[in-house]
């Protein structure tokens, strides 16, 4: 590495993906350089994953999505508050890597992650309520007891915006999994380098492999695969390239894919609820 990096720049790695609770390397074998922010010295190599690694992410998520769903959603709440914890205890890391990479400044840096822990906090404690929330009895004429229930809708692709909030990021991959769903998500380069601290922070809290799969990449080339994969049940894009979006909801159609527009409000119960289902039970009454 000797000459690649001023004195004051740590040695350049691979930031590799998060794949099933691995951290594998592109089956590629491709890698794009990140420069620290507004400089020529290279931070990071970040690994441009690949249609097959897009499948084996979401065989990853397939594998773990019983699973995640069978566990109580007290337990899942649980598990989101320990990522604040996690995520407290690598505030570091993360604000080291936002003001290197992003050009943040210390303070602004340390409000993005007090932002992001808000968001693990506010999920976890939405994960055993919401149900109560948007769940209902319903009046029906006839011997019937009527409930509308609330339900995971399943795998979630998560296409993040280029324009890269970190954030925001944390508050979707946060809302995804609160009900029960699993998530492939692809990041926005110019937050590539976060995925290391994010998904290490991730595999120690007590989270399924699998449940959260993270991709770095370039979104044209890998948006049609997310649009018409089979096992994709929904799809979020919160970037703003109106091309790409409409080739999603054109692709959606292939298996009733939802599609999740860009959120304005980050901590909504109604952010949750764009990722379950509504579903109906009659239940005869008396004799």
């Amino acid at each position: 590495m000797s000459g690649l990096n001023e004195k004051s720049l740590k040695i350049a790695k691979t930031i590799k993906l998060f794949i099933g609770g691995d951290f594998p390397r592109t089956e590629s074998g491709r890698s794009l350089p990140m420069y620290a922010h507004k400089s020529k010295n290279i931070y990071a190599h970040i690994c441009r994953a690949s249609r097959k690694d897009l499948r084996n992410s979401v065989t990853a998520a397939q594998s773990a999505l019983h699973g995640w769903q069978a566990k109580s959603a007290y337990n899942r709440g649980q598990i989101l508050y320990r990522m604040a914890e996690m995520m407290e205890a690598r505030r570091s890391e993360l604000v080291e890597t936002l003001a290197t990479t992003l050009g943040f400044k210390i303070p602004a840096a340390n409000k993005s992650v007090d932002a992001a822990i808000d968001a693990f906090v506010y999920y976890a404690g939405f994960a055993d309520k919401y149900q109560q929330v948007m769940g209902s009895v319903n009046p029906v004429s006839g011997p019937h007891h009527n409930f509308t229930t609330t339900e995971a809708v399943g795998i979630v692709a998560l296409i993040g915006d280029q324009n890269f909030v970190f954030e925001k990021f944390v508050a979707q991959l946060a809302a995804i999994i609160a009900s029960g769903n699993v998530v492939v998500a692809l990041m926005g380069f110019e937050g590539s380098a976060l995925l290391a601290p994010l998904a290490e922070i991730l595999a120690t809290s007590d989270l399924s492999k699998g449940v959260v799969n993270l991709l770095t990449g370039d979104v044209e080339e890998l948006a049609p695969y997310f649009a018409t994969h089979m096992e994709i049940q929904s799809l979020s894009y919160q970037g703003s390239n109106k091309k790409l979006l409409k080739e999603f909801q054109l692709n959606a159609g292939l298996n009733m894919k939802r599609i999740v527009l860009p959120v304005t409000k980050d901590l909504s119960l109604e952010h949750l609820t764009s990722y379950v289902e509504f579903k109906t039970v009659w239940h005869p009454i008396g004799n």
